[in-house]
Order: C-alpha cells, then sequence, then structure tokens
C-alpha cells in the first residue's frame, strides 16, 4: 500500500504537530537522551524558522508542536544572521547559499531530518551501534490555531500523567508544562503564541496560567486512554486559581540541588569553579546560570 503524502502549506505560516518513534524495542531514550534531543530541537529551531509551541519527549517516541514560516516571511538580514550562527561568523555567505538555505531552513521535513539524524549519530555514538534509530518517517498534521491548538497541546502535556509516570505533568521536565515551570521557560524556547483570541490576554505568566488550567480541567476527565490527573490534586489546584506559589516554583528546581555541580551565591560559584576547573575537560570560561524562582542562586551547570 503506497503511504500518504505529507500535507504542507508552504505559503503560509501553519502549526504542525510531529510524532515520531524509535524503532528500537523497550524504552529506549533514558534520561540523558531526553536531555539531548531536547537540546537538538532547542539548538535547531533557532536555526530553521520555526516556533515550538508545545513538545512531549517520551521513552520510545516524541511529540512536537511548532509553527514553521514559508519562505516570503524570512527577511535576508535574518537568514544572515542564522547562516552565521550555523556556520560561524566569518562565513562567507553568497546569493545562492542565501537562496538554498531560506528554502530549507523553512521546511518541516527538514527540520525534523536535521533533528533526528543529528539524535541519531549521538545514540549511536554512545552505545557503540550502527542502525537505524527512528522507524520510518514521522507523522504530521496540520492544526488549527485557537482552540483546536490548546486542546492539542494539552494532550501532548498529558502524555506521561497517561502513561503514569508523574501525578503532575509540571513534574515532568521533558514536557511543555515541565519546561515552563521548572526552567522559567529559559531562553524564550517555547511560544505562548496559542492563537487564543478569546482569552483577551497579553501577560505571558496569565496566558501560562490559563492554559495550565485548562490542562488540568482536562487531564481530570477520563477519557479511557490512559491514566489522568487526580480528582483531590484538581480540586487543589481550582482552589488556588491555578496559580503556582513560589515555594512550589522553588520545589520544581530541585534538580539544581542534585544535578547542578555548583550551586550558591555568583560569588560562590565563580570561587569554587576556579578551583576545580582544572578537573573539567573544557577550557572555556563559564557563564554560571541564575536558578529561576531563586533570587541570588546560581548554578554551574545549565540544566533544562
Amino acid at each position: 500500500m503506497s503511504r500518504l503524502p505529507r500535507f504542507l502549506r508552504n505559503d503560509q505560516s501553519t502549526v504542525y504537530h510531529v510524532i515520531s518513534r524509535s524503532a528500537l524495542d523497550g524504552l529506549p531514550i533514558k534520561e540523558e537522551e531526553k536531555d539531548y534531543l531536547l537540546y537538538l530541537i532547542k539548538y535547531f529551531s533557532r536555526i530553521f524558522f520555526v516556533d515550538i509551541l508545545g513538545f512531549c519527549i517520551m521513552g520510545n517516541h516524541f511529540h512536537l508542536v511548532c509553527r514553521v514560516y514559508p519562505e516570503e516571511e524570512v527577511s535576508r538580514e535574518e537568514l544572515v544572521k542564522r547562516y552565521k550562527e550555523y556556520f560561524g561568523q566569518e562565513a562567507y555567505v553568497s546569493d545562492i547559499d542565501l537562496e538554498y538555505y531560506k528554502h530549507r531552513w523553512t521546511s518541516l521535513s527538514e527540520f525534523i531530518k536535521d533533528v533526528k539524524q543529528s539524535f541519531s549519530r549521538y545514540y549511536n555514538k554512545k552505545h557503540n551501534r550502527k542502525g537505524y534509530f527512528w522507524a520510518d518517517r514521522f507523522k504530521s498534521l496540520i492544526v488549527e490555531e485557537g482552540r483546536t491548538l490548546v486542546n492539542l497541546l494539552g494532550y501532548v502535556d498529558l502524555n506521561p500523567i497517561r502513561a503514569g509516570i508523574v501525578k503532575k505533568p509540571e513534574e515532568y521536565r521533558w514536557c511543555s508544562l515541565g519546561y515552563h515551570f521548572q526552567t522559567g521557560n529559559k531562553d524564550n524556547f517555547l511560544s505562548i503564541d496559542f492563537g487564543m483570541k478569546e482569552w483577551n490576554e497579553y501577560d505571558p505568566l496569565e496566558i501560562v496560567r490559563k492554559y495550565r488550567e485548562f490542562v488540568y480541567e482536562t487531564g481530570a476527565v477520563d477519557a479511557g486512554k490512559g491514566g489522568t490527573i487526580d480528582q483531590q490534586i484538581v480540586e487543589k489546584e481550582r482552589k488556588k486559581k491555578y496559580k503556582v506559589s513560589r515555594v512550589e516554583r522553588f520545589c520544581y528546581r530541585s534538580r539544581y540541588f542534585t544535578d547542578a555541580g555548583i550551586i550558591g551565591s555568583r560569588e560562590f560559584v565563580r570561587e569554587v569553579f576556579d578551583q576545580v576547573k582544572h578537573l573539567l575537560d573544557s577550557k572555556d570560561e563559564r557563564k554560571f546560570t541564575s536558578v529561576g524562582g531563586l533570587e541570588g542562586v546560581y548554578s554551574m551547570k545549565k540544566l533544562v
């Protein structure tokens, strides 16, 4: 049976839901692999003309919700900027190259191919293996912005709930809500332009709060497919109007207290780093990371 052609719109910005599964048995994508796959998605989203609206990386597959922009909306100035970020600031830029990469970097297929091929090389090298990591081609569908998009994003963020991995979606750091609340949407990686004009809201924190409310209310309904958010948890969140307290934000950043390498004031982290940096392979100077939600606290490692 011949496979259906991929539905693409190249003449206007379009939101796609992408799903790709591993060809390997079991759950081959462990924590370290999830971190690296997220890094690749973040990196290539800075090169390609895409916005990432949502994601979830599971043990054997990932979901990605992204908006892809057409060639007509790409300025020469922005194209040159991304070309130099990709090839180096001293790279020569020809008109032929710019035309080629304008076409390539506005392609959903090329974006996903770069992410998946880069991950396959990393995984095979790490595990000393050869062969395919991903099953055949990825699935994609075009998504209408607005209510449909928000429903889809909720479905994606509820993956770890349905799988019984966590009780709250933001406790899982490899999904959109986890990234919003555990990192404070570090580097503005995730777009919150969901097209929800009826929300009549422009404050980013309030948009995320309303989205979180939507996810919780949706996740509490038993759809007959996997786990749901416990009703008692939902009731507690309703009473708080789905606002996340400073203490909760502190708890969501608890990974910094186990994986940060060095944590403390900027001066303390710098002092200790200078004492131990000879133990590290890298000779680069570190830029210490502020731990979001914890005033005056810094980390040696950049954690996602």
